[in-house]
């Protein structure tokens, strides 16, 4: 079963290196200066970068982060101390319904109570497409590393005279804050490359543009464009963009193994 399992697991990672490895082989000779400050040229010119989208992706899951975070955390913490109850059990179950739900069905969600409204597609729709699927995730990840919190830690608490909602806060959450942040990482990481949900809202915008009401240019909807596009020089953009992207989740994921690290590395 050791030699059975270690094999299941060198697959895996092998699957993972022969992605990346495509990646860098088709994308990393078209990384360059203009590529990460430059505008997409014209179509059928040469040229051209990905700027308006590298910034684009920053504002939108940015925005999503300053929504969801917060909601997240909020969520998971009351499930964990306070989600015993029936009220517990229904938001747990959303919870998990939701991290079941096909991402373009809450794009569909946002243009049918946000974009249709609006009378016209902008980043700040996308961002909250982008935070109602980071928060489940968020909450359920927050629940279970609260769990792990010793319940000693709370009645020492609660002995000293700290009131409830305080020991969640000051005691609790501290305690378990480095995996509240791996996880936070991690559902950022994951809407980071979402694209069926933008294609509904921010749609895409070939200029550079800043403004959250308008629409606007992400990673993922460059390398939509481009991979689909007819020529030569998109897809060697589009191939380029994808090890960016990839590389910012890799980033991403490294930063969550770095606050577990901080946390129990003296322990290791």
């Amino acid at each position: 079963m050791t030699t059975l399992v270690g094999l299941l697991s060198f697959l895996a990672v092998l699957a993972l290196v022969l992605i990346l490895g495509y990646l860098v082989a088709k994308g990393a000779s078209s990384l360059d200066w203009n590529f990460f400050t430059k505008n997409p040229a014209p179509a059928g010119q040469a040229g051209g970068g990905v700027a308006n989208a590298i910034i684009g992706t920053a504002i939108i899951v940015g925005v999503a982060g300053l929504m969801g975070l917060p909601v997240g955390i909020g969520t998971g913490l009351f499930l964990a101390e306070y989600g015993s109850g029936r009220l517990g059990w229904i938001v747990r179950f959303l919870a998990d319904v939701l991290n079941g739900t096909p991402s373009i069905v809450v794009g569909i969600f946002a243009w049918t109570w946000l974009v249709k409204p609006m009378g016209h597609f902008s980043a700040l729709a996308g961002s909250v497409a982008l935070a109602i699927l980071m928060v489940p995730m968020i909450a359920r990840t927050t629940e279970e590393m609260v769990h792990l919190v010793p319940h000693s830690l709370r009645e020492a608490a609660l002995a000293l005279g700290y009131p409830r909602w305080r020991t969640s806060l000051r005691i609790v959450a501290r305690t378990a804050l480095a995996g509240i942040v791996t996880g936070c990482l991690v559902g950022v990481a994951r809407i980071a490359g979402e694209t069926a949900p933008l294609l509904f809202t921010a749609l895409g915008n070939l200029n550079f543009s800043t403004s959250v009401n308008q629409p606007m240019q992400s990673l993922s909807l460059q390398i939509y464009a481009y991979a689909t596009g007819p020529f030569a020089e998109w897809h060697r953009l589009a191939w380029a963009a994808a090890l960016v992207l990839m590389g910012l989740v890799l980033l991403l994921g490294l930063a969550a193994r770095w606050a577990i690290r901080q946390r129990h590395g003296a322990t290791r």
